[in-house]
């Protein structure tokens, strides 16, 4: 994402001797720490657990998908019982969504419209994929082969 242009240049920077985003670090390492303190357990539990079965859910349709629409492409990963064990894991993960209190839905969803809106309004005019140009889109990485 940093590559693209669709976090400012400051979060962008990587420390050439560790080859890490140290004030992407910083800033995250703030607001955990803000959120830490000022949120309960049991609702940064519950969070933490709806964005991360989300995007479980998320990439378990993609795998579903891209095997349809694009089969040919190179796979970094093979997926065992094709398609039940992504189609079991969004149902799996859904049940346990839905067992979550609704309040964390609400703050979910307040989360996502205020990224969707960062997106809308700094991403897409940022992003460097989006323009049709190749010398403005970022070096591909070639995928891992293990």
């Amino acid at each position: 994402m940093s590559r693209d242009g669709m976090v400012p240049k400051l979060l962008q920077k990587i420390n050439h001797k560790t080859r890490t985003p140290v004030n992407g670090t910083i800033f995250v390492a703030i607001v955990v720490a803000l959120l830490a303190g000022l949120v309960s357990l049991s609702k940064l539990a519950d969070l933490s657990s709806i964005g991360t079965l989300t995007a479980f859910c998320v990439v378990s349709a993609a795998v579903i998908i891209l095997r349809r629409t694009a089969p040919d492409l190179p796979r970094g990963f093979r997926v065992p019982f094709y398609p039940w064990v992504p189609i079991a894991s969004i149902v799996f993960s859904l049940l346990v969504v839905i067992g979550l209190p609704k309040i964390t839905f609400a703050i979910f969803g307040i989360w996502v419209a205020v990224w969707l809106v960062f997106y809308l309004l700094y991403g897409i005019k940022h992003s460097r994929l989006g323009h049709k140009s190749d010398k403005d889109a970022p070096p591909r990485q070639p995928a891992d082969r293990r």
